[in-house]
């Protein structure tokens, strides 16, 4: 099953030939949901094992049901140590998101883990990812080379004003925002619309520019879309599944009270 605008491109040649590109945190831990997500027709997923419970057996299912839609499945990892990173890697994520970035060491970390000889120093294994040996696994360590994502989340004061060595390493892809987390870390907690905040934002996506890596933001309504889009943005994150679907339940269920009940 496919979707409808599917093409082969894949998702960093969309984002570097300027097409926008739509995805959601999911928190949610079962394949069904990225079913769902995928015949919404968005382009990718960030698989969340932070802030989660998820088990590595549930991303695998997940990642398959990802491959079933057309969609690419990154991962939000809980740490940079080796095994979690290469266990995901072997399951078939196609990329990981790396939270609270605040120097270029991190980086170093998971590059090292994640790409095979002569980027890294990722365990060699004729799994999942490499089509259980079926084709060469010479090429397929090349082919995992050049189409794994590196992807930094900026979530501090203090991984903005690194930000530039950050975005200069190489292997970074693409650089995700996080301004929850970064407005904690400016005093003011859950106030995304603050002016610091925004300003910081601001000064990332600058670096972001300078440094040629494209920029990606978490979308918190129409007119961030709008104004984002203005400044040359293509990657859209539009929230988390959790959130998503409890307004949707919320707003529904408020319609009996906004309409003063039912006669």
């Amino acid at each position: 099953m496919k979707r409808h605008n599917d093409s082969d491109a894949t998702m960093m040649e969309r984002i570097h030939s300027g097409q926008p590109v739509f995805g959601l945190f999911v928190s949610i831990p079962h394949p069904i949901i990225i079913e769902m997500i995928g015949a919404a027709e968005y382009d990718f997923v960030i698989i969340d094992c932070e802030h989660t419970t998820t088990g590595l057996e549930v991303v695998e299912e997940m990642v398959r049901a990802a491959e079933l839609v057309g969609i690419t499945p990154l991962v939000r990892v809980a740490t940079l140590e080796r095994t979690e990173i290469l266990r995901l890697l072997d399951c078939g994520v196609k990329g990981i998101v790396i939270p609270h970035v605040e120097d270029v060491q991190q980086i170093d970390e998971v590059v090292r883990h994640a790409y095979y000889h002569p980027i890294g120093q990722r365990s060699l294994n004729s799994g999942r990812a490499g089509s259980f040996a079926k084709y060469s696994l010479q090429d397929y360590i090349v082919q995992a080379n050049e189409s794994i994502m590196i992807v930094p989340m900026i979530e501090s004061i203090a991984g903005v004003r690194a930000s530039q060595e950050i975005l200069a390493h190489p292997q970074v892809s693409f650089v995700l925002e996080g301004a929850a987390d970064l407005s904690q870390s400016l005093g003011v907690p859950w106030q995304t619309e603050h002016p610091d905040v925004q300003a910081a934002l601001a000064e990332l996506h600058h670096i972001a520019v300078q440094s040629q890596v494209p920029y990606a933001t978490v979308a918190r309504g129409e007119a961030d879309m709008v104004r984002w889009s203005r400044e040359g943005v293509r990657i859209f994150v539009l929230g988390d599944d959790r959130n998503t679907a409890f307004r949707a339940y919320w707003n529904k269920r408020n319609l009996y009270r906004t309409s003063g009940g039912w006669k």
